[in-house]
């Protein structure tokens, strides 16, 4: 995986699960609910219908935890020279990961997600809203090293490191029936929610903006979009907003390492 140890696997388990499992829990309780069972979108559908509203306080089911920890009501202050010892792309899994099944080929794994990034999941209310696809590639070779099949001890699942609770959420959210155990659909469900993410904090916090560009984000420590968004799928929207109070952001080594890909990523052989 990747959500002898080497450094990346230390800053997993330093840092709630950097690489390893994705989605912290919201502050507010999750509400037991059902995923609506609504049929699998065919590869040709291209949007996400219909879509909700992402400023609700109490989503239910909320996206479940990478880690077993929530946010603080007092985050720690964020390290802003978070410089690694070694190579971020030096992936390795944790000790305690099981593999479910064969896994597929990388070429395989790297259609799924060119294929999820290329969807618009806010097509009516945020028609430019995309997610790049280099963000989506270097956020699944951080958490799971483009493996289909690596089940996390926290129960973080397949290339995007999909929670069950956020599976759930995604698929009641938006009406669909996605399997985080399928490859191509658990590439969705990540992107689904890295662009719930960028509704959610572009609505909030930049006036309706939703650049995810390096550009507009240069420091790996600012408060920009592009961090608070990375920071988000792994320590989850409500962390994220309790950091930005005192801007800072709530995983800052996670976000590091991310940006860090962004720039110069092992997955770019594939």
């Amino acid at each position: 995986m990747g959500r002898g140890i080497t450094w990346a696997a230390a800053v997993l388990a330093l840092v709630v699960g950097t690489g390893c499992g994705m989605m912290n829990n919201q502050e507010a309780d999750p509400v037991a609910a059902e995923p609506v069972a609504a049929a699998v979108p065919s590869e040709e559908t291209e949007v996400v219908t219909p879509e909700p509203d992402v400023t609700s306080d109490t989503p239910s089911p909320s996206p479940s935890p990478s880690k077993s920890r929530k946010a603080s009501k007092k985050p720690k202050p964020a390290t802003t020279s978070a410089t690694p010892t070694e190579d971020p792309n030096n992936f390795q899994a944790p000790e305690c990961a099981e593999y479910d099944g064969k896994a597929v080929s990388k070429s395989k794994a790297k259609s799924a997600l060119t294929a999820a990034a290329a969807r618009s999941y806010w097509p009516k209310s945020a028609p430019g809203l995309k997610i790049p696809k280099r963000l989506v590639l270097v956020t699944a070779w951080h958490e799971s090293g483009w493996q289909s099949n690596i089940v996390n001890c926290d129960g973080g699942h397949g290339l995007m490191q999909v929670m069950p609770d956020t599976e759930a959420f995604i698929n009641q959210r938006f009406e669909q029936g996605y399997d985080a155990q399928d490859y191509k659909q658990n590439a969705i469900l990540g992107v689904n929610y890295l662009a719930w993410l960028t509704k959610a904090f572009g609505d909030q916090y930049f006036d309706g903006r939703y650049d995810l560009s390096s550009a507009r984000c240069e420091s790996m420590s600012d408060t920009c979009l592009l961090n608070m968004v990375i920071a988000g799928y792994n320590a989850g929207r409500g962390a994220v907003d309790a950091a930005y109070a005192d801007k800072e952001l709530p995983n800052p080594q996670y976000v590091y390492v991310t940006r860090s890909l962004l720039e110069s990523c092992y997955c770019d052989r594939y």
